[in-house]
């Protein structure tokens, strides 16, 4: 239920329906775009990055608190571990169980690899179940490849890595047919076909969707099917550690057991990183989209064993994070809500921004909104954002779209006595996606033989900002990928020693350029909010 004073400005917002319906709003320009981005998108703040001291993507910049963990100091002493007598001997070991974790077990267990999946919780807890809006695939008569191919590069501002681009889209309608083999339930419309949706940035209706619990269906099916073929799987016992060999090659993990504070010890013939994103490092104190575990952990071990990464300096801010009621700051208001009709509006109930521009135009129009015109709404806690139409959509579409569209978006809100079908929902951009990571070429492999990454925690793919639905593929498509390639690799390799030697290096690089002390253990493995004062304090507004 909203206070008085945001009531009057919602009866605001619908005294300007009819205008809104009547008149439409342009679409921005290259140049428009890239002035809004260079002047108000967070990843231009260059007081919020630093440049790297060590490792392989030294003078690479990046936000502060992603170079702090990536500096980190290990969390184990390599003088006290014998990485020769492992707890566990297998051919594939998967990291983290999202999307993308579950999809390359199950490939590399096709291969006929012995696969073990670790995952830092409960198996199946990532950002993949907060995925909402749909996964997108090139499979109607209008539509090809190469339409989404040159969409996918325009979003990310032609700075994606062609290869991987081609990549995506070329296996995206397999993977959703695969998915939907495995059980997954796509929206259909009455002829059987798929029913399909367009995205900020998209020049054709490709979106796959299961309502608006798109990631929640998936990994439903993928965790079930992880445990119909009896894959071995752990959880809550993260891995702290890669183990290299005298080769140079990838020979296991060290993993830690959260309740006992045991270490684990795992030799494997290949390594697959799929730990997801960074949200919960809360970038320049936004809140985020992001679950509990999203620390940037792969990020962290990949580098220390000497992976490249790309892109660290770019992150994507959804433009629809929740901002009331504070229950749910920073949480998903999903992108399909603007695709369904939606429109964004300040104080007066102008429509400010096309509301289907890609995802960092809109984070940075709203930003401009608020903090240089002035022309946002401040909620009790001190929150300031913009209203989401969210009635439009029945006014648009016909009454009835929003609960049939968007049931757990209704349920959500309806918790908190506010009924999306009739009125608006304040929104305000939040940390959503890392579009940078581990390098990795179409297969998954990193620089580091027998090192493999795929989803959230890789980069190239998207470029500086990912569009709509392509964060759902890239688990699929990469993660089948570095399932399979890491299999045969596993057949194949000849394994050596192995030693923790990258991590006395490591150790003493630090010492060289006077970080030991300085740094923080890395990875941080769970965020810490005792010391964290008003956690989502953004820049002023």
């Amino acid at each position: 239920m909203y206070p008085a004073y945001l009531e009057e400005s919602i009866h605001i917002v619908e005294d300007t329906r009819v205008r809104r319906l009547i008149e439409s709003i342009p679409r921005l320009n290259e140049l428009e775009k890239a002035d809004l981005l260079q002047q108000f998108h967070p990843d231009y703040i260059k007081s919020s990055m630093r440049r790297l001291l060590v490792g392989v993507n030294k003078g690479d910049a990046t936000p502060v608190e992603l170079a702090d963990l990536l500096e980190g100091n290990s969390r184990i002493d390599p003088e006290k571990i014998d990485p020769s007598r492992p707890d566990y001997n297998v051919d594939v070991l998967v990291i983290g169980c999202g999307g993308a974790g579950a999809s390359a077990a199950l490939l590399a267990h096709e291969q006929g690899a012995r696969v073990l999946v670790t995952t830092k919780l409960r198996l199946g807890d990532a950002n993949t179940v907060g995925a909402q809006a749909g996964t997108q695939a090139a499979d109607r008569p209008n539509d090809s490849p190469a339409i989404h191919y040159l969409d996918t590069m325009g979003g990310g501002h032609f700075d994606n890595i062609p290869e991987l681009v081609e990549v995506l889209v070329k296996d995206a309608p397999s993977a959703i047919r695969w998915l939907e083999k495995l059980g997954v339930n796509w929206d259909k419309d009455k002829d059987g076909s798929m029913h399909e949706l367009s995205g900020g940035g998209t020049s054709r209706r490709r979106l796959h969707s299961a309502r608006d619990y798109t990631g929640l269906e998936a990994m439903r099916v993928l965790r079930d099917e992880l445990k119909n073929k009896k894959i071995d799987y752990i959880e809550f016992v993260p891995a702290v550690e890669l183990i290299l060999d005298d080769r140079g090659q990838i020979a296991g993990a060290i993993l830690l057991n959260l309740e006992t504070e045991e270490l684990i010890i795992v030799r494997a013939r290949a390594v697959i990183l799929a730990t997801g994103g960074i949200g919960r490092l809360h970038i320049q104190g936004f809140p985020t989209t992001n679950h509990y575990g999203a620390t940037a952990d792969g990020l962290v071990l990949a580098y220390r064993a000497g992976a490249e990464l790309i892109f660290i300096d770019t992150m994507q801010y959804h433009p629809t994070g929740a901002i009331y009621p504070l229950q749910i700051l920073g949480q998903l208001v999903t992108e399909k809500v603007r695709t369904l009709g939606a429109q964004l509006t300040n104080l007066n109930g102008e429509q400010f921004v096309m509301p289907l521009e890609p995802r960092d135009v809109v984070a940075s129009a709203i930003i401009r909104e608020c903090r240089e015109r002035g022309l946002g709404l401040r909620t009790p806690h001190g929150e300031v954002g913009v209203w989401l139409d969210s009635p439009m959509i029945d006014i648009m579409r016909g009454e009835g779209t929003i609960a049939r569209e968007l049931p757990a978006m209704v349920r959500q809100y309806r918790r908190y006595n506010i009924d999306i079908t009739r009125e608006p929902i304040l929104v305000y951009p939040t940390l959503h996606y890392q579009n940078g990571g581990i390098k990795i070429d179409t297969e998954g492999a990193t620089n580091v033989p027998g090192l493999y990454a795929a989803g959230e925690c890789t980069g190239g793919v998207h470029g500086r900002n990912r569009l709509i639905g392509n964060s759902t593929l890239d688990l699929f498509v990469f993660g089948r990928r570095a399932g399979r390639a890491a299999a045969l690799y596993a057949r194949e390799v000849k394994r050596g020693s192995p030693t923790l030697e990258h991590v006395r290096r490591w150790q003493q690089e630090l010492e060289k350029a006077g970080l030991a002390r300085e740094r923080p253990l890395s990875p941080r493995l769970l965020p810490d909010y005792t010391r964290r004062g008003h956690s989502h304090a953004r820049q002023e507004i």
